[in-house]
């Protein structure tokens, strides 16, 4: 069936804001240099010669089962309802040099049906890397999940601008990171991140890979489909650091996505 997307063709602004990150570690000001041969979002390291600057990188160019991908078709399933187990973490946030990411506290998990996953992380990305019927929302977290036989499963939180701050986005934008390789633990900080979620958690979900080299396959994605709304100030903050930090849509192959419905 085809998905109806009239209810999420909203208006996506996508802000413009300049800026770059300093790379270097904890406080300095100091710039360091670029490492050429490391895998960037645009020119000679960019996605599109992802594949060929290691071998280890050769699934980001002949990979069948590539994320991310556009939405435009969905089949309805019975599927298992998402299960948020999740407890307070503290706040240990990263500028890793591609995006912000916030270290999670073991013990919080994701259970979909038999399978349980442990969240590891989230991290965001601006546009997001999802595209939904053709257009992209202003950003996009990404939750990281493992389970105990080590396979990936990641929820995709779509991100679009709302009219007012999000609390718990105000206080990691406030200790954000601005140089690279830099990370800040705050232990007296806490937060318990499924309280970004929607209440409606339905979701569309496919096999993937990871958006970032090596492009490793066999990724169970989880694309939730209400999405979180925060501020065009707090949009504008992010791309000050990554003005663009999303991997281009590949294609979908013989690969069906799954609507929750």
């Amino acid at each position: 069936m085809h998905l109806k997307t009239s209810a999420l063709m909203m208006t996506l602004c996508l802000l413009t804001a300049t800026g770059s990150s300093i790379a270097n570690e904890k406080h300095s000001n100091k710039k360091a240099n670029h490492d050429p041969a490391h895998w960037s979002y645009e020119g000679e390291t960019g996605p599109s010669n992802w594949g060929s600057m290691k071998s280890e990188f050769g699934l980001c160019s002949n990979g069948k089962q590539q994320s991310p991908v556009n939405i435009n078709e969905a089949y309805a399933q019975e599927l298992e309802p998402l299960q948020f187990q999740y407890k307070e973490s503290k706040t240990n946030i990263q500028n890793n040099g591609h995006t912000i990411q916030l270290n999670y506290d073991a013990g919080s998990y994701l259970t979909v049906g038999a399978d349980r996953y442990q969240l590891l992380q989230f991290h965001f990305h601006t546009p997001s890397e999802e595209a939904i019927g053709g257009q992209r929302y202003p950003m996009v977290a990404h939750l990281v999940h493992k389970n105990d036989a080590g396979q990936l499963a990641v929820v995709a939180l779509l991100i679009n601008q709302g009219s007012s701050d999000n609390k718990i986005v105000k206080t990691f934008w406030d200790k954000m990171p601005t140089n690279h390789n830099e990370t800040r633990g705050y232990d007296q900080l806490k937060y318990n991140v499924s309280d970004l979620l929607p209440s409606n958690r339905s979701y569309w979900t496919l096999m993937g890979s990871l958006t970032t080299p090596p492009c490793s396959e066999g990724v169970r994605w989880l694309i939730l489909k209400n999405p979180l709304n925060i501020s065009a100030k707090q949009i504008a903050r992010f791309k000050k650091e990554f003005p663009m930090n999303a991997r281009p849509i590949q294609s979908l192959q013989q690969r069906a996505i799954l609507d929750s419905n």
